[in-house]
Formats: C-alpha cells, sequence, structure tokens
C-alpha cells in the first residue's frame, strides 16, 4: 500500500509539464516516478490530437497510469490499452458555420481534425508556429475540399482577432460549440460539452476515483473546466491571468517543476504509510 492509492493526478501538457524548453525536466520526473511508486494514477489532459501527443510519451519517456484526455476534451484514449474510449464530433454543420465565420473575419485560419489527418484554411504565422511544435504533416485546402466528421477545429491568429472569432461562433452556433483558448494564438472549438473537465470526470468515474482525491494542473483558459472539479485546483507561474483571476493555487514556473510542486503539496495531504 503506497500513500498515493486511490489518488489520481491529471496534467495539462504544454507549459505545464512539458516546459518552455520542450521538454518534461529532471524534478518532475523524480517526482512522477515517485508519485507512482506510491500507488498514484498519473495523465495528460492536452489540447493536442492523439497524432500530436502520442510521439511525445516515447519521446519524453512518460508513463500514463490512467487513459488521457486529448483534442481539447473532444476525447479519451488508453494508452495502455492502445485504444480510444472516447470520441466526440463537431455537427455535420461544421464546414459551413466555419465557411460562415471565415466570411465574417476573413483573416482567420483553423487547423481541422479528421481521424490522423490535420486540414488547415489559409495558414498563417500561427499555423507555421503550432505545426512547427507538434510536429507532423498537414494538407491546406478550401473548407469544402476537407473531409468530415472533424474531431476539433483550431482557430488561429493575433489574440484581439481570435476575440471576434469567438465572439462570433458563441454569439451565431453557442448551442453547437465549446470555444476557448489553449493559449492568445490558439481558439479551440469542440462539440457542446467536450470540455477537458467533462472528460476528466468521466475518467476518475471509471477508475473509482474520489473527487477528495482528483487533483489537476493546468495553464490556461482551457484548464479551467477540470481545474474547477480538483480537490486543489493547481496552475504553473506562467499561467494566464484568467486562470490567476479564477483562483488557482499558483506553484512554481513551469520550467522549475510545477507538476512535482503539486506532487509535494499533496503529499501533505496523504501522510506517508
Amino acid at each position: 500500500m503506497g500513500r498515493f492509492d486511490g489518488v489520481l493526478l491529471v496534467s495539462d501538457y504544454d507549459d505545464t509539464l512539458y516546459d518552455h524548453n520542450l521538454t518534461v525536466n529532471d524534478r518532475n520526473r523524480r517526482a512522477l516516478d515517485y508519485f507512482l511508486r506510491e500507488g498514484g494514477r498519473f495523465t495528460v489532459a492536452t489540447g493536442r490530437a492523439h497524432r500530436t501527443f502520442t510521439p511525445q510519451i516515447g519521446k519524453e519517456h512518460l508513463t500514463l497510469t490512467a487513459p488521457a484526455v486529448l483534442s481539447n476534451g473532444a476525447s479519451i484514449y488508453d494508452y495502455q490499452a492502445d485504444r480510444p474510449l472516447l470520441e466526440t464530433q463537431l455537427p455535420a454543420s461544421a464546414p459551413d458555420d466555419l465557411a460562415a465565420l471565415a466570411e465574417a473575419i476573413p483573416e482567420i485560419g483553423f487547423e481541422a481534425y479528421h481521424g490522423e489527418d490535420i486540414y488547415v484554411y489559409q495558414g498563417n504565422f500561427v499555423t507555421d508556429m503550432h505545426m512547427k511544435r507538434v510536429g507532423g504533416s498537414y494538407v491546406q485546402c478550401p473548407i469544402a475540399d476537407m473531409p468530415t466528421p472533424w474531431v476539433k477545429v483550431i482557430l488561429e491568429q493575433d489574440h484581439p482577432v481570435l476575440l471576434r472569432a469567438q465572439r462570433f461562433m458563441l454569439d451565431h452556433f453557442g448551442d453547437r460549440y465549446e470555444a476557448i483558448f489553449s493559449n492568445r494564438y490558439l481558439l479551440e472549438l469542440t462539440a457542446k460539452g467536450a470540455t477537458k473537465g467533462g472528460m476528466v470526470a468521466r475518467v476518475a468515474d471509471l477508475l473509482g476515483i474520489r473527487r477528495e482525491d482528483l487533483y489537476c494542473i493546468g495553464d490556461n483558459q482551457n484548464d479551467l473546466p477540470m481545474l474547477a472539479i480538483s480537490a486543489i485546483p493547481f496552475a504553473p507561474a506562467n499561467c494566464a491571468e484568467e486562470v490567476k483571476r479564477w483562483g488557482a493555487r499558483v506553484l512554481c514556473h513551469c520550467n522549475e517543476g510545477a507538476v512535482a510542486q503539486a506532487i509535494e503539496i499533496m503529499g501533505e495531504r496523504y501522510p506517508e504509510k
């Protein structure tokens, strides 16, 4: 029996566990190894899709002992069994809805995720930066030529443009989509009700984890739904101001091992046996 038996820790990936040096640092690795040895369950809830997150498991030698939440809450994937457990899809109207957005805001660009393929409309500097970070190829084409269904869409432009896009989508199609920022340059669209919080709750229920033993850490707006169900809502010091204002418990910078600090704080609630 370990001190963290029955405890689940869920971390956002980019800019939380995976730091600004594009690695999982040694402090986090050591802390996670200890957490797992002591019976804890660990997984990731990320905006990355299956295609763009899966290579990170080998690259960073990640050990996930609970199903992962992918695509910003659009899906759950069990890496231990190597199979999807749940996947939501955008409505059939998504191509027409995004065409209406593109007409209203001509400078908008986006990535549409169909299975393991990524299709890009009007790629821009954000698309280049994002694809360089997550890796992989994409097909740039008109919206009408993109195969459906889509699991999610990432809108890409400067932040003021994305704020306009968010207002447009919620004003016109708010009953169909979640429209939430994963950083200032990426506005993620998932099916209505598909959020990190809802999917993390499903994972916890699947594993029989009590809410008082569920802990989440994340840095941006898209993490708030899961922070809201966390026994202690943790965030790295580099988190968005919105997360700080919301009331997350702010830790050290992701580069300094914020996940490790969260585990240390959790340890105060679970004395050694």
